[in-house]
């Protein structure tokens, strides 16, 4: 089986180069020189980086790559066998991610449980709710049968996050064809005058919540593994921030 687990990399880091992995340099249309394989080369978004994140990567291995399956994961996230240890020794490896392939169609990461937060609160407390808003009605206009498992979807406490997911190249190309019709429709219709440069890049965290989406309106079968990260969390800021927009959200509304 052919498989090709694309690395995405804004910046020169250390990355698995062996066996199924394939670091990208992701925005390689605003220069830079890092990585031997960039996202501006063939058919491909590149100069969205800066709003499309690591979709730019996605898309260019889309459009690329002849491989039986493609898979997507950060510099500083990757597919692990447990979530302890050295990081470098217990990567997923390509025998492994072959056999999981032949029992299912699509590797996932374990999902995030945001607990008193649902999909669709934890998105509009982080950014701006017309996202979500357009995203629905462009989900209404032309993909109708997506719009009932878009609200289940956005009911749910857990999802899966990072765009992280490796598929079989077939459920691949169905994904990829749903999805950048929306985000391209999004991008055409969104006004993001205004915008933080994080919230700009609202095209690649309105994938993340889709990906569930589409997950469950497929019934896709799949498995879930530990995601690992090579650079320290800080998760009692980011428990902080999360309540802290939780909470500033909430009065806003109130007054």
């Amino acid at each position: 089986m052919d498989i090709r687990v694309l690395v995405a990399t804004h910046k020169k880091t250390r990355m698995p180069t062996r066996g199924c992995y394939l670091p990208i340099q992701v925005g390689a249309a605003y220069g830079g020189d890092f990585c031997d394989v960039k996202d501006n080369t063939g058919d491909h978004i590149s100069d969205k980086n800066t709003s499309f994140c690591e979709m730019t990567a996605l898309y260019w291995g889309w459009k690329n790559l002849q491989a039986d399956a493609i898979g997507l994961c950060h510099y500083r996230r990757y597919f692990t066998r447990r979530a302890i240890g050295n990081v470098w020794k217990i990567l997923v490896t390509e025998p492994e991610v072959e056999r999981y392939l032949q029992q299912v169609p699509v590797i996932l990461p374990r999902k995030r449980n945001y607990w008193v937060e649902t999909n669709y609160s934890q998105y509009i407390h982080a950014h701006h709710i017309q996202d979500l808003t357009l995203t629905r009605q462009i989900l209404q206009q032309k993909y109708p049968d997506y719009l009932e498992p878009y609200d289940r979807v956005m009911k749910k406490t857990t999802g899966y996050r990072f765009n992280m997911f490796i598929m079989q190249k077939p459920v691949l190309e169905a994904y990829c064809s749903w999805l950048f019709d929306i985000l391209f429709t999004l991008e055409s219709q969104l006004d993001t005058t205004g915008y933080s440069d994080y919230d700009r890049r609202v095209f690649g965290f309105v994938a993340e919540r889709l990906l569930d989406v589409w997950i469950e309106k497929n019934k896709i079968a799949y498995i879930e593994l530990p995601v690992r990260s090579t650079e320290n969390q800080h998760w009692c800021k980011k428990i902080a921030a999360f309540l802290l927009r939780k909470i500033t959200y909430n009065k806003a509304q109130k007054d």
